[in-house]
């Protein structure tokens, strides 16, 4: 079983398969009326990692699915990576998961069922890693390998954490370094070297579970998982949601080991390319480099933190009780000109 090659078998990767933020708008656009349920606190209108349902007794329910084609070779650490993703976004709106069942599509013609358990048990082993029962599940026979969750969550009504609720001032900081996105591809195309292999996979699979208690500090103001949009991505949501914009420091930003090396290589992503036609119109003018890094999609990332300033020590406390070492890379600011669509400027 070592010797097959998940990558193989799919034509994307990860959360590089993700469907373009422009060609989605379009999609999602619809003339049919929705119900509207006073409950329903937090939905699609500010692109949120999750809903989150208001049970009228100080706790919410939290409920999210992600799902994707393989973007490591082995299955057990597609199915690790695959679970941790999608349980980041609990963890991403502060909250904290409790169940989740497993969706799964798989070319049965072309890949035998036992490479399907790898798969699947690697999604258990993350569940159990993150205290919750994967508790069932739908299958289908599919052209491709797919592998996700659909998972539910709890949190305390006030501590839910929004894209909108950030505010001018906050300083933003980042748990994962990016680079996801580069470093896969290059391990597709066979290019990555010996001390590079594994650090991606490593980062995939490390749990966002301390968003669980940034979520208690009040100073935390808005937090979301950086995953298939790249940086700019979900830091534009942040800023339409919240009517801000954002400075980001280019070389304050943490970047995974290597990964200039292999875009000099060419090893991006198309998901890079179809991020920045996406959403470049909100980015001021800047560099091929700083677009390849802060345009990658992340497979996995980490949480994207707006943090009232003057608050760092109580944000560090928190951070070193889960082993993270945070610095701030940029900050929200009230926007200069209502007229102009640009909220992200990069130095």
């Amino acid at each position: 079983m070592s010797s097959i090659r998940l990558t193989q078998y799919s034509h994307g990767a990860g959360c590089g398969c993700k469907i373009s933020p422009k060609v989605l708008e379009q999609i999602l656009k619809s003339d049919v009326p929705a119900f509207k349920d006073p409950n329903l606190l937090v939905g699609n209108e500010h692109r949120d990692d999750a809903a989150v349902y208001d049970l009228q007794n100080g706790t919410s329910i939290i409920s999210t699915t992600d799902f994707f084609m393989p973007i490591v070779d082995d299955p057990y650490d597609f199915g690790r990576i695959a679970a941790t993703n999608a349980i980041s976004d609990v963890y991403a709106m502060g909250g904290k998961p409790i169940m989740a069942i497993a969706i799964l599509g798989w070319p049965l013609d072309k890949l035998a069922p036992e490479v399907a358990k790898q798969v699947t048990e690697g999604g258990r082993a993350v569940c159990r890693q993150a205290g919750i029962t994967l508790a069932g599940g739908h299958s289908i026979d599919a052209p491709e390998p797919i592998f996700g969750l659909a998972v539910t969550g709890v949190i305390d009504t006030d501590k839910v954490k929004r894209n909108s609720q950030a505010q001018a001032g906050c300083e933003l900081f980042l748990t994962k370094p990016l680079g996801i996105g580069v470093l896969t591809t290059a391990e597709k195309r066979a290019k990555l070297q010996f001390e590079h292999q594994g650090l991606a996979r490593d980062w995939m699979c490390k749990l966002n579970s301390p968003g669980f208690d940034f979520a208690k500090l009040n100073c935390v103001k808005a937090m979301t998982d950086v995953t298939g949009f790249g940086l700019l991505g979900h830091l534009s949501e942040v800023c339409l949601g919240s009517n801000l914009m954002a400075r980001v420091e280019f070389d304050k930003v943490p970047v995974l080991p290597g990964v200039q090396q292999y875009i000099d290589l060419d090893c991006m992503p198309g998901g890079t390319f179809r991020n920045f036609d996406s959403y470049g119109h909100l980015v001021a003018p800047m560099s091929e480099r700083q677009k390849s890094i802060l345009c990658d999609p992340q497979t996995s990332g980490g949480l994207l933190l707006a943090v009232e300033k003057g608050h760092q020590d109580e944000l560090q406390t928190v951070a070193a009780l889960h082993g993270i070492e945070l610095a701030p890379f940029g900050e929200l600011l009230e926007k200069t000109d209502a007229d102009s669509s640009i909220v992200i400027e990069v130095v």
